[in-house]
């Protein structure tokens, strides 16, 4: 199984399941039935007739025990309803049960890192606030279950998330990750420090298996969610005729994703960059679908497979991603657009955001992650300028 590591928060909590809408004649005789016990409670009788009052007493005892027992059973039919959440403590909740109600969205972190940089912190925040009724996940490979990790935590960011009442952050552990699907054969036999893009490579195959066996939507740490996706089975197309895999979803145990999984290992090579990633999903989707030229803004479907415009994700191209850390003499508004991708894996300079810049990133940091953008970029810098002024 996979395990999870102990984190506190004030704002933790459990799942629970919401109201539903029921047939009418029973609400409307439940409504009826609550307002007959507060309108005429059960009456109290002289002495003349104790037989009479006992028989009434027991009577009314009885029906509010078989009305609390309609309740419950009501309860036990919501497993159907989406959830929602209640105060309760996280460190009962383990990945299984969050991941098995097939509604999670995904983040993987494949470095050792405990630190996730403003980026994440953004990408996951963003999620939080868009998907408030799913679960989000981030899966850490520096976690272990004997981190101790808490909000007194020097993590900043880490704290930050682990605070968000729908975060989750859970070690990744790839070996039970790889359990049951064709991978754990490939991930056996292959030496992780003779691979020159491990990380990515490791990422490409553990978002496979994770949506493949739970379901549910993946994204990469550098998308920033703005509003939600209302496909179930999708892929993000990167440009005409060629799929990303920054951003996919399924439902658990579809067979596109399996099949990506067995060509994963059969076409497995480590020296070519993305392909176990974006040319994977390429390859298996021109496998099964005639793919033609996108036109304007429409999608494309193929075997109950929605192809999403670039436009979903894609706005700003790769060749182009630099001016999401420019400023704009107008912002766009991304009105045909899900989340967006800000390419950071072409940002070799690290650029970043920077409070008061104006850049387009920074206006999106302020709309989508408002935390993230108050507590570590105005609050790094301040204390960047008190020190610089204490010097």
């Amino acid at each position: 199984m996979l395990q999870t590591v102990w984190v506190s928060s004030p704002g933790s909590w459990a799942l629970r399941e919401p109201d539903c809408h029921r047939d009418g004649k029973q609400t409307r005789w439940k409504r009826g039935f609550v307002r007959t016990i507060i309108q005429h409670p059960c009456p109290r009788y002289g002495p003349k007739c104790p037989g009479k009052a006992r028989m009434l007493k027991k009577m009314h005892i009885c029906l509010c025990f078989f009305f609390v027992l309609g309740i419950l059973y009501e309860i036990s039919l919501l497993s159907s309803c989406f959830f929602s959440y209640m105060p309760m403590s996280k460190h009962f909740l383990t990945p299984e049960q969050i991941l098995n109600l097939g509604k999670s969205i995904i983040f993987l972190e494949t470095t050792e890192r405990l630190e996730p940089p403003p980026l994440v912190s953004c990408s996951v925040e963003s999620a939080a606030r868009i998907y408030q009724d799913r679960p989000i996940i981030l899966f850490m490979k520096g976690l272990t279950n004997d981190t101790a990790l808490d909000l007194n935590s020097s993590y900043a960011a880490f704290s930050l998330l682990s605070s968000m009442k729908n975060v989750f952050l859970f070690p990744l552990q790839m070996e039970t990750v790889f359990q049951e699907t064709p991978l754990l054969q490939w991930y056996n036999q292959v030496v992780p420090e003779q691979e020159k893009n491990w990380v990515h490579i490791s990422s490409d195959a553990s978002r496979l298996a994770l949506i493949w066996k739970y379901g549910g939507i993946y994204m990469d740490t550098d998308v920033i969610s703005i509003r939600p996706i209302p496909e179930e089975s999708f892929l993000a197309a990167q440009k005409s005729q060629f799929s990303s895999n920054g951003i996919f979803g399924f439902p658990a145990h579809h067979k596109f994703i399996w099949d990506c999984m067995e060509n994963f290992v059969l076409k497995y090579n480590g020296r070519i960059w993305g392909n176990q990633g974006p040319f994977l999903m390429t390859r298996m989707l021109k496998a099964i679908c005639n793919l033609t030229d996108f036109k304007g803004t429409e999608d494309h479907s193929c075997q109950n497979i929605s192809f999403l415009n670039p436009q979903r994700f894609y706005p700003i191209p790769y060749p182009a991603w630099s001016r999401y850390y420019k400023v704009w003499n107008k912002s766009p508004n991304f009105n045909h657009s899900y989340a967006l991708h800000l390419w950071n894996f072409m940002n070799h300079n690290r650029k970043t955001v920077v409070a008061g810049s104006n850049t387009l990133a920074e206006k999106l940091y302020k709309a989508y992650c408002p935390t993230t953008y108050k507590d570590l970029i105005q609050n790094a810098q301040l204390r960047d300028f008190t020190r610089s002024e204490d010097a």
